[in-house]
């Protein structure tokens, strides 16, 4: 698996999404998942996610709170961070949630929808903090394959707000009816299909092709 960006930036990026998260949530009280939200809405996720160098190490925690709220139109707080010892439970929340985005390569957006929010993370606190990170990654990897699981495929999502039956897809799409079926039990990878299949329903269901891929 590819990671999301070049292993150079990835200390920086680790500590100063921990300072991020450590100053919004300690320092201004500001909810976990209300901020991560508001880091994914104002695109500023979607720089750490292509490892843009202006965000990842060229800005500090503080920093890109304050761009953050600056993007919502918020007041930026002037208050001083507090003095840490680089262990505290959000700032750890933060830390490991950039290595696993780095890791996994998946958009900070789709590990939120899959059950990794910030009040998970920092619930896993008391027992991983003091393990090596790659213990976090797979406890995440296990939240996140539970949650895919109990999901329903974009596929189905997709299809139904189309008003369409598994039938009508298949005649539209020349996707067979079985090979479908198979897609929306995830008995099938869609991931794994190939391009023209892809495109086909894509273009059944008058949507972009990655709207149809499981992330």
């Amino acid at each position: 698996m590819m990671n999301a960006y070049n292993d150079t930036y990835l200390d920086d990026a680790m500590c100063n999404l921990g300072d991020m998260f450590d100053y919004a949530i300690y320092d201004l009280g500001i909810d976990g998942d209300e901020f991560l939200i508001s880091f994914i809405e104002t695109g500023i996720a979607r720089q750490f996610e292509i490892g843009n160098p202006k965000y990842i190490t060229g800005m500090s925690g503080v920093e890109l709170v304050d761009t953050v709220l600056l993007k919502q139109g918020k007041d930026i707080q002037a208050i001083k961070p507090r003095n840490k010892n680089f262990d505290e439970a959000e700032y750890w929340t933060g830390w490991a949630l950039a290595y696993f985005q780095w890791k996994s390569s998946l958009r900070f957006v789709d590990i939120f929808n899959r059950g990794l929010t910030i009040e998970k993370i920092l619930s896993l606190y008391d027992g991983l903090h003091d393990e090596d990170v790659e213990e976090f990654v797979k406890e995440a990897n296990k939240i996140i394959s539970q949650k895919r699981r109990d999901k329903t495929t974009n596929l189905a999502k997709i299809r139904k707000a189309r008003g369409m039956s598994q039938r009508q897809l298949s005649n539209e799409s020349e996707v067979t009816y079985r090979m479908i079926q198979l897609y929306e039990q995830r008995q099938n990878d869609i991931n794994k299909a190939s391009v023209a299949t892809i495109l086909n329903l894509a273009k059944a269901l008058a949507c972009d092709v990655e709207d149809i891929l499981e992330r």
